[in-house]
């Protein structure tokens, strides 16, 4: 089978959720043996010097990579006030990446075109000049609900307006545009139940993200106990405003009462005022180079988030390694868990108060959490059977 994917950002270095839940299904089906071809966007939010990409990888993706400016330009954001169209959507539309769509569309033919991400469906029309081939969603996470989850969260009340207003296009964008494809891949059940109760007359179905067992060591080796972490993205709002939200409403009485109990942060793009920050025990590290060794070397995983759809891959890694976790409803949504079994749920300062003595007090508990946690893993999360079922999934579509 030969599969074209369209990506928003390089699927590699898979080192943030997004790209990560891409390569995971270009490395699935090219070690099943199919024909991959990636063409990627390449911005100034999330640049990629392709001189990164390992030569194997590229001579197994054809992947290239082409670049566009993401920056928010005030003329054209404020002309958008005047328009149906979603900013949010517009900002990804390229002639350069159009043209090399159809070029490649041109050159040869395939059985599969996978968007990655809401963002890569203004090129439908091209692809379907150009080829024959099924076209799928692949849907990461249901985009307007993130928005409006954040928008709900805002206080300001000229920015909130702004926001309800930009959802509100999001949302009828991406409303409209579901039924373009052939079919949708969700990445939870959760998502895919709101295409199909929201309109959807296409197929549609839930395939979560995959790893590969065998590159996530669970050796139990020597880390630091108790200490807790977080790990993400922070140019990803969700991320940003949950980690506030943790600092502001938990730290200062978990500080209080464990005052030797260390907090790390990790992760890309730290706004300046986590930079500057100057809370006891609340260490700022950035990005760091390897995350599994840094997941590997810390207690107790925190994922305080509060908007987002989707599923988070960083809580998937953290329970591939054997971590304990605690996190929100919202942010372990789309994962089989069994509270207190193999993660615990906190959702306010008290629960996570709590959840958090629960751990650093019960060592023996913290790692029975861990293991539980790898065994859901390898039963919902192997790489094999995802991409079985996405192979399934176009198979079905390719008979129609």
């Amino acid at each position: 089978m030969k599969v074209l994917f369209l990506c928003n950002k390089s699927p590699y270095p898979p080192r943030e959720g997004g790209p990560m839940a891409m390569n995971a299904n270009i490395v699935g089906l090219t070690n099943a043996d199919h024909k991959i071809k990636v063409l990627a966007l390449n911005t100034n939010k999330y640049f990629i010097d392709s001189k990164e990409i390992p030569g194997k990888y590229k001579k197994e993706t054809g992947i290239e990579l082409i670049y566009k400016d993401l920056s928010v330009k005030p003329i054209e954001a404020f002309l958008n006030l005047f328009s149906k169209k979603s900013y949010h959507v517009e900002r990804f539309i390229s002639k350069k990446f159009e043209n090399k769509i159809a070029e490649t569309l041109s050159n040869e033919n395939y059985d599969i075109v996978q968007l990655e991400m809401l963002y890569m469906t203004p090129y439908i029309e091209t692809i379907r000049k150009y080829s024959d081939a099924k076209i799928i969603l692949r849907s990461h996470n249901i985009e307007h609900l993130i928005w409006s989850r954040i928008t709900s969260s805002t206080n300001n009340p000229f920015k909130k307006k702004y926001l309800e207003h930009l959802t509100g296009k999001l949302k009828a964008y991406e409303l409209a545009t579901m039924n373009n494809m052939d079919g949708i891949i969700a990445i939870t059940d959760k998502d895919a139940d709101y295409y199909k109760n929201n309109g959807c007359r296409i197929p549609v179905t839930d395939i979560p993200f995959g790893v590969d067992i065998s590159k996530y060591n669970f050796s139990g080796s020597e880390y630091e106990f108790p200490s807790l972490f977080h790990l993400g993205s922070m140019n990803w709002m969700p991320n940003e405003e949950g980690i506030k939200w943790f600092l502001d409403n938990v730290w200062d009485r978990i500080n209080k009462k464990f005052p030797a109990l260390k907090f790390y942060l990790a992760g890309r793009m730290m706004p300046s005022w986590l930079l500057k920050i100057n809370l006891a025990n609340v260490e700022v590290l950035g990005e760091v180079d390897d995350a599994k060794k840094f997941i590997q070397s810390k207690g107790v995983m925190i994922v305080p988030l509060f908007s987002g759809s989707g599923i988070r891959i960083k809580i998937i890694e953290g329970m591939a390694l054997g971590k304990a976790i605690i996190s929100t409803k919202i942010g372990a949504e789309g994962i089989n868990y069994t509270n207190g079994k193999n993660i615990i749920i906190a959702d306010t300062p008290d629960e996570f108060l709590d959840a958090i003595e629960k751990c650093v007090q019960n060592k023996v508990y913290c790692e029975q959490l861990g293991q539980n946690a790898r065994k859901l893993i390898e039963q919902n999360h192997n790489i094999e059977s995802t991409t079985q079922k996405l192979v399934g999934f176009y198979n079905k579509l390719l008979e129609n």
